[in-house]
């Protein structure tokens, strides 16, 4: 028991460095080890942790998506804007804007064989665009009280947005472990023409990673909107596309795909989320975080370079 504990710590360390992360806050850093301290780090991960699970399943495919920041901000407005008509259909509407943004960046990158930098770079541009024409520019507040209730409230003691993402973090990884959809992600991601020759759907496993990456960033919209009951222009401005890229290279998945998986995302998602909070609870000015972040993100590529010399398994 011990031992394959070992061995799995050894082949994913992101959760060594939580761990020690942890250990060393909660003995110099008063008030971190507390239950509100702690809560508020479990929010914070729901929203950053459902645009990172859609965007384990793009990089393990062997691409990315630089637009899943913006989308969470047009479909945190969605959600905010068209409570008017209903709750259920604000969600609904929202959640399906994702996915069709999703599905038109995966249409051109599987079907037209366009550069995925490309395509969701102009995706990046363009729904930001949108976020100033729905939004007028202006900051729009939920009609719905219950709405930012449920964003604010708790199940078994934790914060329900934290559930909600946990649980969906649970049923993607068996998704990629145990159904032909996520053994072709891990084949695409290894070797797309080896993936071609034994027959496999590439263009459709792609297609529908990239729905379901955008499909993930609408969720995570609704879980933000339904947090502050309200949307800004900015949301997701300007960095969260990198910064949800960095959480799964963190993690110890490659961007060169093939190699990665859920529980690897969580250990990245815990560690920029606990390094942000000790940031926090130590005064330290925001514009500190940016340049952390640049420096993180250099460290990312060294770690994804250490992983594609010495990938050896799925992990």
């Amino acid at each position: 028991m011990i031992q394959k504990l070992f061995i799995s710590l050894k082949k994913q360390p992101i959760w060594l460095i939580l761990l020690g992360m942890i250990v060393l806050s909660s003995v110099f850093i008063p008030g971190f080890l507390s239950f509100g301290n702690f809560s508020n780090v479990l929010v914070q991960s729901a929203v950053d942790g459902m645009l990172a699970l859609g965007m384990t399943f793009l990089m393990i495919n062997g691409y990315f998506d630089l637009s899943v920041g913006t989308v969470m901000g047009f479909t945190a407005a969605l959600a905010i804007g068209l409570q008017p008509y209903g709750l259920f259909v604000a969600v609904v509407v929202a959640l399906l804007a994702g996915a069709v943004i999703g599905a038109i960046n995966g249409f051109f990158v599987a079907k037209a064989k366009i550069n995925a930098f490309i395509v969701t770079l102009g995706s990046f541009i363009g729904v930001r665009g949108l976020i100033y024409i729905y939004t007028g520019e202006q900051a729009l507040v939920g009609d719905i009280m219950e709405f930012g209730m449920f964003g604010a409230s708790s199940f078994l003691g934790l914060p329900t947005l934290f559930v909600i993402m946990f649980v969906l973090m649970l049923v993607a990884e068996f998704v990629l472990r145990k159904t032909p959809h996520g053994r072709y992600t891990y084949s695409i991601g290894g070797n797309i023409e080896a993936s071609e020759n034994a027959g496999i759907p590439v263009d459709r496993t792609i297609w529908l990673n990239f729905i379901i990456c955008g499909l993930t960033a609408a969720a995570g919209g609704v879980l933000l909107a339904s947090r502050l009951n309200a949307a800004t222009p900015t949301l997701g401005w300007p960095d969260k596309n990198l910064m949800t890229i960095a959480v799964v290279v963190l993690g110890g998945t490659s961007l060169a795909g093939g190699y990665g998986n859920i529980t690897r995302t969580l250990g990245g998602l815990f560690t920029f989320g606990v390094l942000y909070n000790i940031l926090n609870l130590l005064g330290v000015q925001s514009y500190y975080n940016t340049l952390i972040t640049g420096i993180v993100l250099i460290l990312v590529v060294y770690i994804d370079a250490h992983i594609r010399k010495n990938k050896v398994s799925i992990g």
